[in-house]
């Protein structure tokens, strides 16, 4: 008995619901917006995006609003039984029997690439391969194979390290599933800051995850170690308590407590919440929870310097992915791929070169 999909609400032009959905081979997570009432997290939909007619999974429940909101794809239905069934065929069927020419494509032209993933989209506008190299490859000629084969768009995409573990990889060391992979919506670098705030080891092969990058936890958690450490005192100050007096020489960031030693030589573990006075270590006081300004802007204040030139951080931070290489190429079962086009363009941080040749009354990109 086929599955009724959610009922369809028309309404006057203006989409009623907004949708976090996930999709593609790449896990994207971004919104979209409907008027298809009844979705809920896990439901299977066929969605509209920028790349043309795809399907994705509902991650949170829907929420109600009351404008449409420009620029967001949007919800066509939900995924009915024959939309479920035509997913397990390309799943099953069509991306191994993609993945397997393409790469006998690559052998016999000798391209120094490594394939690792293809992704054919639900409505079948476009199929994207995705490899890795270590610069950039001139493949024009295996886009023309494929778009001979396949008669569709076809797309070259380059990827990094981060990316393949987010294609690949499975779980972490901490035994969850890989933060990339569930619901992290951008790869933003990590520095060895994060992870020295944090008090983690710095052995780099306990701090480092599948892609041999420093893990991506240090730093949707650094914000909170930041937050919390501001409660701490430094070390090297004297913090008083109702009961001890000592100087800090440990803090616990989450426990939000301190190590003291104490004058006889013993030590105590106290939490912030019992400090009411830190003294520096010239022997001032004040009262915890108030913050003493530096001696040097209370007494004497600096001399106005002149802006210096910046010299760039000194933190160790994360290289920023290979470049990017996209080619496109799409052909009718009429004509065979016309030569392609190369467009050069380079923008921050990046650079994207597209092939790309359009057979009579093909259909464009989204």
């Amino acid at each position: 008995m086929e599955r009724e999909a959610p009922p369809h609400r028309h309404g006057e032009g203006l989409a009623k619901y907004l949708v976090a959905v996930r999709y593609g081979l790449m896990m994207s997570m971004e919104n979209f917006q409907a008027d298809v009432d009844g979705l809920g997290p896990g439901d299977a939909v066929i969605i509209r995006t920028n790349r043309g007619i795809d399907w994705g999974e509902v991650c949170n429940p829907v929420q109600r609003i009351d404008r449409e909101i420009k620029g967001l794809g949007t919800i066509m239905r939900g995924a009915s039984e024959t939309d479920l069934g035509i997913i397990h065929h390309i799943r099953e069927v069509k991306e191994p029997e993609e993945i397997r020419y393409c790469r006998d494509r690559i052998g016999e032209r000798r391209l120094p690439m490594k394939l690792v993933g293809v992704e054919h989209l639900f409505g079948g506008d476009k199929i994207v391969f995705y490899f890795l190299a270590d610069g950039r490859v001139d493949f024009r000629e295996l886009v023309k194979d494929l778009a001979r084969k396949y008669r569709t768009r076809i797309e070259m995409r380059q990827i990094g390290v981060r990316d393949e573990a987010k294609l690949l990889a499975d779980f972490e060391h901490c035994g969850r599933e890989l933060c990339c992979r569930t619901f992290l919506r951008n790869l933003e670098p990590v520095t060895m800051r994060m992870a020295k705030t944090q008090k983690t080891t710095l052995d780099p092969s306990k701090i480092s995850g599948h892609c041999g990058r420093l893990m991506c936890c240090l730093r949707f958690e650094d914000a909170v170690y930041s937050e919390l450490r501001k409660e701490l005192p430094k070390r090297g100050k004297t913090a008083v308590t109702p009961q001890v007096q000592g100087t800090v020489i440990g803090q616990n960031i989450l426990k939000q407590t301190v190590l003291l030693q104490l004058k006889d030589g013993t030590r105590e573990t106290v939490h912030v919440s019992e400090i009411v006075e830190i003294r520096g270590r010239e022997g001032g006081g004040r009262s915890a929870g108030r913050r003493r300004p530096d001696s040097r802007n209370r007494d004497n204040k600096a001399p106005a310097r002149k802006d210096t030139p910046s010299t760039g951080s000194k933190e160790n931070k994360e290289p920023d992915a290979p470049q990017q290489n996209t080619a496109e190429a799409s052909s009718s079962p009429s004509d065979s791929p016309p030569a392609p086009t190369d467009t050069e363009r380079s923008g921050a941080g990046d650079a994207e070169r597209t092939e790309s040749g359009d057979a009579p009354g093909g259909e464009g990109s989204h």
